[in-house]
């Protein structure tokens, strides 16, 4: 009787251990592929947490540091929340086995630097958000392997120096946003922002630190202003710098440029933008324009196409020609030709404030389709045409000898049938006269020879 227990209380213990795994904590709310545990007054994580959750929100409680393997349970999970929390490090490892991470929230939490190691194996992680931390130091390699990165959110730290050398194309290609604003960076290393991928340059946030106004810092923002960056144009007041590094003495650099009129603007700060790339099919034989809308805003740009079957095209270099420019770079083209076909480079150019751009349209031009009305309908007539000549050979041949049928003469009764034949001009001769008649035996008599008769 003992022994049949044993193996009922080792099914009940394994139903009980794998189902623990699947439970709700109590302080928890879980619904479908979320478990929400926010505001409980956590201070480490329940040890029963269950392991389909894609959103796990973990916010507002008192976690102070993460272990190695915490979510490695949590193989699905996609978007965790750990905002307002007391967190001052992260072990190795702390991200196990949840590669799928898409969103990671760490803002407001006590954070003093970011470590190599901090986000290893989140190759997958779109958006990072650390602000409001205490962050004094992000080192150099922190967001390698981070090779889907699309926006990193350090602002309102202690940051002085930031490794922008360790973002290019090839590393971070997606990388759209890098806030770096309201921290305490007096200098930046501008060669290495100016070398730093264009999609990146557009969405870098740097305002409201405590930047030394010096010439290379406003030769950056002024060409950033020119381009109409947000970061720039969303925070032209916040823009500020201090002259000779006093603080008392702050300035708004993009409001109050008489500080900076010594300064020599760079002509080359960055390479041309690529702009409105366009796809245009035309007809071989049609007229088409191709315009040169860029990002530059000025009235006096001067203009230059190059064709990849007319090569540069300018405005005096079309005279006399079946392709014309119009003030505005519109690029006008007539009897369009198949060899026409292929991209061509439009380049504006602003002589006085040193700037270009450029336009990119692709063009495909393609031979006249034929009309399939037509092309039925000739088929069907030559077939017609055809038949018509075959019944025509067949029925309408003309006699070959000349010789027209009469009907025969009437005969007595006894004489041999003879066929007739005469000539219906002329008068006929004795010879064309002539013909052959054969003797049929009657039946009943004797067989004889039959003997040819001239009629």
């Amino acid at each position: 009787m003992t022994s049949g227990r044993f193996p009922a209380l080792f099914l009940l213990l394994f139903w009980f251990l794998h189902g623990s795994k699947q439970t709700c904590p109590s302080i928890c709310l879980c619904i479908s592929d979320t478990v929400t545990c926010s505001s409980v007054g956590l201070a480490k994580l329940p040890r029963s947490m269950p392991s389909f959750p894609s959103n796990l929100d973990l916010s507002h409680n008192h976690l102070t540091w993460l272990g190695p393997n915490t979510f490695s349970r949590m193989p699905r999970l996609e978007k965790l929340w750990m905002a307002h929390n007391e967190i001052r490090t992260l072990s190795h490892d702390v991200f196990f086995n949840v590669s799928g991470l898409r969103l990671l929230d760490l803002s407001s939490n006590r954070l003093h630097m970011v470590e190599p190691h901090y986000f290893q194996g989140l190759w997958r992680l779109e958006e990072l958000r650390l602000f409001n931390n205490k962050i004094t130091q992000v080192e150099a390699g922190t967001l390698n392997g981070l090779s889907s990165l699309k926006k990193v959110y350090l602002s309102f730290n202690q940051i002085t120096h930031f490794p922008f050398f360790s973002i290019q194309d090839h590393t971070h290609p997606f990388l759209a946003m890098l806030d770096l604003s309201s921290n305490r960076m007096s200098s930046v290393p501008w060669e290495d922002v100016k070398a730093l991928p264009r999609l990146v340059q557009r969405g870098l946030y740097i305002h409201n630190n405590s930047l030394i106004c010096d010439c290379s810092m406003y030769a950056v923002f002024w060409h950033w202003n020119l381009r109409n960056y947000d970061s720039v144009k969303d925070f032209t007041d916040e823009h500020t710098c201090n002259v000779y590094g006093d603080p008392r003495r702050s300035i708004q650099f993009l409001r109050d440029s008489r500080f900076f009129q010594n300064c020599t603007v760079e002509k080359t700060v960055m390479q041309p933008v690529t702009v409105l790339l366009s796809d245009v099919v035309v007809f071989a034989g049609d007229w088409f324009r191709l315009d040169c809308q860029t990002s530059l805003n000025s009235t006096e740009l001067s203009f230059t196409w190059l064709s990849p079957s007319r090569g540069f095209i300018t405005r005096t270099s079309t005279n006399g020609t079946l392709t014309s420019m119009f003030p505005n770079g519109t690029l006008d083209i007539r009897a369009t030709a198949v060899n026409d076909s292929g991209v061509y480079f439009c380049t504006a150019v602003d002589v006085k404030q040193g700037l270009n751009a450029t336009r990119e349209v692709n063009v495909t031009v393609l031979l006249p389709a034929a009309d399939p009305f037509y092309t039925g309908y000739t088929t069907l007539l030559g077939c017609t045409v055809t038949l018509v000549l075959i019944l025509a050979y067949l029925f309408l041949t003309p006699c070959p000898c000349g010789l027209c049928k009469q009907p025969p003469a009437p005969h007595s009764q006894g004489t041999l049938p003879c066929v007739f034949s005469s000539f219906t001009r002329g008068q006929p001769n004795a010879e064309t006269l002539r013909h052959v008649a054969f003797m049929e035996q009657p039946v009943g008599e004797e067989r004889t020879e039959w003997i040819p008769q001239s009629c």
